[in-house]
C-alpha cells in the first residue's frame, strides 16, 4: 500500500514539473493535480492496452513510434476527464506525455523501495 502511495506522489511531482515546463498544460488546484495523476494512471492501465492492440499494425509499421501518439492521446483524454486540468493542444499533450514518462521513470528509479 505504501508503495502505491509513493508512486502516486512521485507521479504527481512529475506531472507538476511537466506543468511548469510546458506552456500548454494548466492545473488549477492541487486536488486537480492529484486527481489527474490518478486518471492518467487508470487510463494507462485499462485503455492503453486496448489502444495498443487496435493500432498494432500502425505501431509495427512505425517501429513503435506510434506508441508516443497513444501516450499523447491518453494525456489529452485525461485533461477532458478532470475538471481543473487543461491541455491547450494535442502537440502540448504529446510533448507533456513524453516528459511525464521520462520524469516519472527517473523519479520511480531514484525512490524505488525494492530490495
Amino acid at each position: 500500500m505504501t508503495n502505491l502511495v509513493l508512486k502516486w506522489v512521485l507521479n504527481s511531482f512529475a506531472l507538476f514539473f511537466v506543468m511548469k515546463l510546458i506552456p500548454g498544460i494548466h492545473i488549477d488546484q492541487f486536488t486537480a493535480l492529484l486527481l489527474a495523476t490518478v486518471v492518467i494512471g487508470l487510463l494507462n492501465t485499462f485503455l492503453r492496452p486496448i489502444l495498443l492492440m487496435l493500432t498494432l499494425p500502425v505501431t509495427m509499421m512505425t517501429l513503435g513510434l506510434f506508441t508516443l501518439v497513444i501516450n499523447g492521446v491518453i494525456f489529452y483524454l485525461s485533461a477532458h476527464l478532470v475538471h481543473g486540468f487543461r491541455v491547450d493542444s494535442f502537440g502540448a499533450a504529446f510533448l507533456a506525455a513524453m516528459l511525464f514518462s521520462i520524469f516519472s521513470f527517473v523519479l520511480n528509479m531514484i525512490f524505488s523501495t525494492k530490495k
